[in-house]
């Protein structure tokens, strides 16, 4: 079994936004097994929200360590983290 994690993130539509936050989570060690897209209706075309799922390379991985290096990103707030089993291919 692997573990994922879903992060739900609130990120701007600046130019290269979406480059460091998809660098972020490679850098820190996680791949990306999936990732949604969809304009944020409550602010009108500055935002999108974003669905991550992501798995840690190994199990010294930290979804929360990840967790807060989003925050830390300029234009990235992040929404909500939900865990759940997935069995490994």
């Amino acid at each position: 079994m692997s573990m994922s994690d879903t992060i739900h993130i609130q990120i701007d539509r600046a130019d290269g936004s979406l480059q460091r936050l998809i660098g972020l989570v490679e850098r820190r060690g996680f791949h990306i097994d999936g990732m949604s897209m969809a304009p944020d209706s409550e602010v009108e075309g500055a935002m999108r929200r974003i669905a991550l799922t992501v798995r840690g390379r190994d199990a010294a991985r930290s979804i929360d360590n990840l967790g807060r290096q989003i925050d830390r990103l300029f234009g990235v707030a992040r929404i909500q983290a939900q865990t759940f089993q997935s069995e490994a291919a």
